[in-house]
């Protein structure tokens, strides 16, 4: 803690379970002395917990701190570094490539070697203290190549829906020599996340503080006595200036959405006196643009993604952390990225927009927020402003941290590719990584049954499968010599060929069933079979006209059919039926008896013998002349037994398939569920074959976090996609909604065509949404053409929808997925090997929007500003 010779000098100590204070005043003629001493006027005295913290590392535990924010966490990493000068690297790993810049330029002020690591930039790699976002470092991790020491500031994003899982695998399979400190000041169950990883053999240890080292204090702003001005109208205009009186100031408003933090950042300026404009220099105008230099002006700023790097890092940010702004609104969505305080923190809802749905505040995410309210060293006590919306410290609490519940796809698809290259099972390896993770409860891959009993005779090495397999019953028919055989296709047959089993007789096997359950597992005696020319209910779909009796003998009857096809007027006069007149295509509806016998007798026998119903002969039933035909040569699908009988309606059967007639786990098979599990995904997927091994699109998969891998090994399948266009595609994987605008469609372009071409439309949580990456947007691709072309075309995509801060990060999204496709293993596939050299070129070809010159703060406006407002008391 900072303090001044002439200050109070306050050490804690903690005995018993009491903290005692001591107090000591400086006298005046030590204070003259130590004035001379400007060294001595910036100690830092660190709080005993600290010093614990420090200590549990020197001694090689791993620690676990839990504290308020602003509470000093950072400095146990400081101190046990020797201000930079470790032995051994440490990595400080931050959720936020805008921290991560910060916690840079800060210890690279101070004379550190510091290098950086953020997907988009990588800069001294193998310095003693490298920031980093734990994604670069993941594979690293899980290789065995790690720190002397592990930071990971802000843990709880072990539960973060979309990175809790890099995380979480990165903690599980860090390297034993590795020491981890984990940092938050949001976890109410720190000591599960200490259990864990003394599950996983580490020594851990918890370091726990609640003291805030600023006090918060509730304050209902709208019951403050001042009287506002009628010329200030507006509810946060008023309840601003109420504030503003009080002062409490600087204040940090958090609206839900850009526009709304837009629209009240503009109101507030408008509406509050400004008795003392800020001033901007010529190169802080340049990057804000004229409509937030007037805010700036006024004193007021917003704060969110849609601004550029420059903006906020370069003047938004600085100007806050130094006091100069009365009033900025942010986002809540960015409340995580924020790293500044001021005074006092006001909530202007209770949810906020994230990923195009509405999503209500938590409790952590409400603490984190509050959190920002009390700038330490500045402000005694920090306030919450009580707003419309009730939002108090009671409904602010640090939350219960679980893991999301999903599986890390691209891990254990590498993990398995190595144990494979290495002769191990690799869905064994699979399973062991699995038993590591921050559960007590156990993930199912859907193979651990089968790994426990892997030589099976149907080969399958994946529970569903083998659940699948097992409830697939074998149609078996019974055929014309009496054995059991696997039942055929239907093909089509004549009818004179077919035969069926004469169920009728007496002495008939099975004529008192015909259920396949009362049918006994080995082959009876050849059934009698018959013609189904004789069986009537088996031609009733069969031909036209009125079933008949053609003839008869021993064997039985057979059937055809009886058409009639005239009616007799008189004695010599024939009415043709009118389908004879179009059979044989005859005018007249009427015909002497003589031209019927000559004329139309024959074209009818000719023109149904054509049609495979043969007239088997004319008669008279009264007045009227049927035709009875044969149908023994029409056709029907039956099906063929292997002695080439054809057989309508064979006896059958449902057994168990050959493997699992032998396999004596049948009823193990039988329990295990049938639903689609992990592993049965990837083989559908074909990411994995048979025994687990990753093909090479699971290869590809695993070098990327959640879709991404699938989208680039679908194009890359695609022989037509030209590399030179599927390379700035490749910014549609992270680029959201925001790109395609009113008039495209997000779904759309040639990189979503191949995915839905290889995927369907599968949805995967976090891995697939309709057959493409989740995140997955059309129209970034344009715009990081446009800027590889020109670095100066930005300004020409900015719209009111898609801020300069949104293609900025798009643009950091896609130089970090091309650095990861030129830094992933080489594959034995030349278009894989050819984007990766045009990944290269392009990264040479580019910079980070990151990499810009920051103006400093003017000397005006680091000097202290006193923002209250003068308004008469009630």
């Amino acid at each position: 803690m900072p303090f001044n010779a002439v200050q109070i000098l306050r050490f804690r100590f903690r005995k018993t379970g009491y903290l005692v204070a001591i107090t000591a005043f400086a006298v005046t003629t030590l204070a003259s002395t130590l004035a001379d001493l400007p060294a001595l006027n910036q100690v830092t005295v660190p709080d005993l917990w600290q010093q614990q913290a420090v200590t549990a590392l020197r001694e090689g535990q791993d620690v676990v701190v839990q504290a308020p924010t602003g509470s000093g966490k950072t400095l146990i990493f400081e101190l046990w570094s020797n201000q930079g000068k470790n032995r051994g690297q440490a990595i400080y790993t931050v959720p936020t490539r805008a921290l991560a810049n910060d916690k840079v330029a800060e210890w690279r002020a101070r004379g550190w070697d510091v290098g950086i690591a953020t997907g988009d930039l990588a800069e001294n790699l193998r310095a003693p203290v490298l920031v980093a976002t734990l994604e670069t470092q993941k594979n690293r991790l899980i290789e065995g190549d790690g720190p002397a020491l592990l930071v990971v500031d802000e843990y709880q994003m072990l539960g973060d829906l979309d990175r809790g899982l890099n995380y979480e695998l990165a903690l599980a399979l860090a390297p034993a020599q590795t020491q981890l400190l984990l940092l938050s000041g949001s976890v109410a169950n720190p000591q599960d996340v200490v259990r864990w990883l003394q599950r996983l053999g580490r020594k851990a240890v918890l370091i726990r503080h609640e003291e805030r080292p600023v006090p918060l204090e509730e304050v209902h702003a709208n019951s403050l006595s001042f009287h506002v001005p009628r010329e200030i109208s507006g509810y946060w205009p008023r309840l601003a200036a109420k504030a503003l009186a009080e002062d409490l100031g600087p204040i940090l408003i958090f609206a839900p959405r850009r526009r709304a933090a837009e629209a009240m950042a503009a109101e507030l300026a408008r509406q509050l006196p400004s008795p003392n404009p800020l001033q901007l220099s010529t190169a802080q105008k340049l990057i804000v643009g004229d409509h937030l230099a007037k805010l700036l002006k006024s004193r007021v700023s917003f704060h969110h993604s849609g601004l550029s790097y420059a903006a906020r890092a370069g003047v938004i940010e600085p100007l806050a952390k130094a006091g100069q702004l009365r009033v900025v609104v942010a986002t809540m969505g960015l409340a995580a990225g924020i790293n500044f305080s001021l005074r006092s923190v006001a909530l202007a809802g209770k949810s906020y927009r994230r990923d195009e749905a509405e999503q209500m505040l938590r409790p952590d995410e409400i603490l984190q927020m509050f959190g920002r309210a009390g700038r330490r060293g500045l402000d005694e006590t920090g306030f919450v402003l009580i707003t419309a919306n009730e939002l108090r410290l009671l409904d602010a609490h640090s939350g219960r941290l679980a893991r999301s519940g999903a599986v890390d796809w691209s891990a254990l698809l590498g993990l398995m590719a190595a144990a494979a290259q290495h002769e191990r099972d690799p869905f064994r390896e699979a399973v062991g990584v699995q038993e590591r993770l921050f559960t007590t409860k156990p993930i199912f891959l859907g193979v651990e049954e089968s790994l426990r009993h892997p030589d099976v005779p149907c080969g399958f090495h994946t529970d569903a499968e083998r659940a699948r397999h097992v409830r697939q019953r074998v149609r078996e028919m019974l055929d014309s010599r009496g054995q059991w055989q696997p039942m055929p296709e239907l093909v089509h047959r004549p009818l004179r060929e077919i035969v069926t089993p004469d169920l009728a007789s007496p002495s008939a096997p099975y004529a008192d069933s015909c259920h396949a359950s009362r049918i006994p597992h080995h082959g009876p005696s050849p059934p009698r079979l018959i013609s189904i020319l004789g069986v009537p209910h088996a031609l009733d779909k069969t031909g036209t006209g009125v079933l008949c009796v053609l003839s008869e003998s021993e064997q039985g009857k057979t059937y055809g059919r009886a058409l009639t096809v005239a009616n007799r007027l008189g004695h010599d006069r024939i009415l043709l039926a009118k389908w004879i007149r179009r059979l044989t295509n005859w005018n007249g509806r009427q015909v002497p008896l003589a031209v019927w016998t000559t004329e139309i007798v024959p074209l009818v026998e000719q023109q149904l013998a054509q049609q495979h119903t043969p007239v088997a002969g004319f008669q008279d039933e009264g007045l009227r002349i049927v035709a009875r035909v044969s149908i023994a040569d029409l056709t029907l699908r039956v099906p063929v037994d292997s002695h080439g009988v054809a057989i309508w309606r064979p006896l059958e059967r449902e057994v168990l398939s050959k493997d699992c007639a032998q396999c004596s786990l049948v009823p193990m098979c039988r329990q295990l569920p049938a639903a689609t599990g992990v592993a049965m995904l990837w083989r559908r997927l074909r990411l994995v074959n048979a025994a687990g091994v990753p093909t090479l699109r699971g290869r590809v998969v695993s070098f990327f976090s959640q879709g991404d891998g699938l989208a680039i090994s679908a194009a890359l399948e695609d022989e037509s996609y030209p590399l030179d266009e599927f390379i700035y595609d490749l910014a549609n994987l992270d680029a959201g909604f925001r790109f395609c605008g009113a008039d495209t469609n997000r779904w759309g372009g040639r990189l979503a065509l191949v995915c839905h071409e290889k995927y369907g439309l599968q949805s995967i949580p976090g891995y697939l949404e309709n057959g493409v990456p989740p995140k997955y947007g059309a129209g970034a691709e344009q715009v990081v053409a446009s800027v590889h072309k020109n670095p100066l075309n930005k300004h020409g995509w900015i719209t009111d929808l898609l801020g300069a801060g949104d293609i900025d990060r798009v643009i950091i999204e896609w130089r970090s997925l091309l650095r990861q496709i030129a830094h992933a293993p080489d594959l034995e596939w030349s278009r894989w090997c050819a984007l990766q050299a045009l990944a290269k070129t392009i990264l040479n070809e580019t910079e980070s929007p990151t990499l810009t010159d920051l103006p400093p703060l003017e000397y005006h406006q680091t000097r202290r500003i006193d923002h209250r407002l003068i308004l008469r008391r009630h």
